[in-house]
């Protein structure tokens, strides 16, 4: 972890900090190991300190190294305040996006002489290029979720409901070693398939319906997300088209991701050719984002990004396309970028499968 903490001291002299307050959970365990649910970490140039409470006095011990903890059974402000851990005058930057606006009014109460200063995306910056450990983990996770598509695929059934779906995905996630659901199972059925983040419902799956199963779990903190849709019967002819249309959609975006690639470049490779094929209206959502201690993460794949992919980014490709009154057909896959290509990390088949 101290390796991760240089790397965020390194950017101090160049937005002029002399420390960072990490206040949110998956930034915290990324800088530090702990994975509490209540702490704080203050970093300068020359130490780095966590403050939590007595709940997690031994789990701090074990999981960080090379910090200096402080138990308290007072807020983490007061703990900041008593030892004198920001100084007069010094700039001291936090997350802007998840640092709320009370808990940043208070700590301006508090420390009226230190200067606070929001640092959108700082520290995820960082975690976007995954080391080799973090790569594992993930690995593990999609693996978990390859095994569950896979099983899930021999009991879908018409008449089966969209939450009996999603519950057996969740069971047997758990059962194969994941910590979580790495977000609400999506099972979108037949005309449902047309609500990208469509939540399991009790709608019964009908023959001839398209079923978009979207799942991810957690491994060690660090998540999978995956995407397939497959026909329960005969599917109809267009429903056939769109679904070759975004698997040879995703199937050029991977081919084009690597190192260097800028992500609103590599979105138009997949949105050009829904365009050439006439769908580009009806994919109304980015081409991916960034996968790691959170379900979504930098780099974004949009038309909008900046960002430039790197060797160690891992991300998603998922195209789709949702037709009102039609439904609608996504493929997703966990991709990690390396040098001059990638690898696709998840092995679920993708030609349209009918069950």
């Amino acid at each position: 972890m101290s390796a991760r903490v240089q790397r965020l001291r390194e950017r101090f002299d160049r937005l002029h900090l002399d420390a960072f307050l990490v206040t949110f959970s998956p930034h915290l365990r990324y800088v530090s190991g702990f994975t509490g649910s209540s702490g704080i970490g203050v970093i300068t140039h020359d130490a780095a300190y966590l403050i939590t409470d007595s709940r997690y006095s031994t789990q701090a011990k074990q999981q960080t190294h090379g910090w200096k903890i402080s138990i308290t059974p007072d807020s983490h402000f007061d703990e900041i305040q008593r030892l004198r851990l920001l100084r007069n005058g010094w700039r001291t930057g936090f997350d802007g996006n998840t640092f709320p606006f009370s808990s940043y009014q208070t700590l301006r109460k508090k420390l009226p002489k230190v200067k606070f200063l929001p640092n959108v995306d700082m520290i995820e910056n960082i975690a976007a290029v995954k080391d080799e450990s973090e790569i594992m983990r993930i690995k593990h996770a999609v693996a978990i979720t390859d095994r569950v598509l896979s099983e899930i695929l021999d009991i879908l059934h018409p008449g089966m409901s969209e939450q009996d779906v999603a519950a057996e995905i969740s069971y047997r996630q758990r059962r194969y070693g994941a910590e979580s659901d790495a977000f609400e199972i999506i099972v979108a059925s037949g005309e449902r398939g047309v609500l990208p983040h469509g939540r399991a419902s009790s709608k019964k799956i009908r023959r001839g319906d398209f079923v978009t199963l979207d799942a991810g779990c957690v491994y060690e903190g660090y998540h999978s997300d995956l995407t397939r849709t497959v026909s329960v019967g005969k599917p109809k002819s267009e429903a056939r088209k769109m679904y070759q249309v975004v698997l040879d959609t995703q199937a050029r975006a991977i081919a084009a991701a690597g190192s260097g690639v800028l992500a609103r470049d590599l979105d138009a490779v997949a949105r050009g050719y829904m365009r050439e094929k006439g769908y580009e209206k009806y994919f109304s959502h980015s081409l991916g984002h960034g996968l790691g201690l959170q379900i979504h993460e930098p780099p974004r794949i949009s038309k909008q990004s900046n960002a430039r992919l790197e060797a160690g980014n891992v991300i998603t490709i998922e195209p789709g396309i949702y037709i009102p009154d039609v439904g609608g057909v996504r493929i997703e896959d966990d991709i990690l970028i390396k040098n001059a290509h990638c690898e696709v990390l998840s092995s679920s088949p993708k030609e349209l499968l009918v069950i």
